[in-house]
């Protein structure tokens, strides 16, 4: 959608999102010890352009969205050992930011439609933790 296509330029590419995350929930910054955090750092750049990737990813498989992630969920499980919760602290985040960015296109339908589509993606990144 139109919408999902200025969130990810707008929103994850080394913005709002993760200054989001960073400043709401400061405990998640220990998985990035050797990145510089501040706000448009070629570090965060670098992740959010990843992040976006990945949504895409799923987006593109919807039909098969743990397939499409199951090497990204295999690496968060068991290299680099993330605490599951924290999927669901940035897609809130995400959220927010969409929200605040977009407020005359975050009608109800489209909120439902990010939150459920958020929810599945942290739910199969945590299939591997169990």
């Amino acid at each position: 959608s139109a919408l999902g296509a200025r969130a990810r330029s707008a929103c994850l590419t080394g913005g709002p999102v993760p200054r989001r995350l960073f400043a709401s929930y400061p405990q998640t910054k220990t998985y990035f010890p050797h990145f510089d955090l501040h706000p448009g750092s070629a570090h965060l750049r670098t992740h959010g352009a990843k992040v976006v990737a990945a949504l895409g990813d799923a987006v593109k498989s919807i039909d098969n969205i743990s397939g499409a992630l199951a090497k990204l969920s295999e690496l968060h499980a068991y290299v680099l050992r993330v605490d599951p919760v924290n999927f669901k602290l940035l897609s809130h985040c995400l959220l927010v930011t969409v929200a605040s960015h977009f407020p005359a296109d975050f009608t109800a339908d489209a909120h439902t439609a990010w939150d459920k589509f958020l929810s599945i993606v942290s739910c199969i990144l945590t299939e591997k933790y169990r």
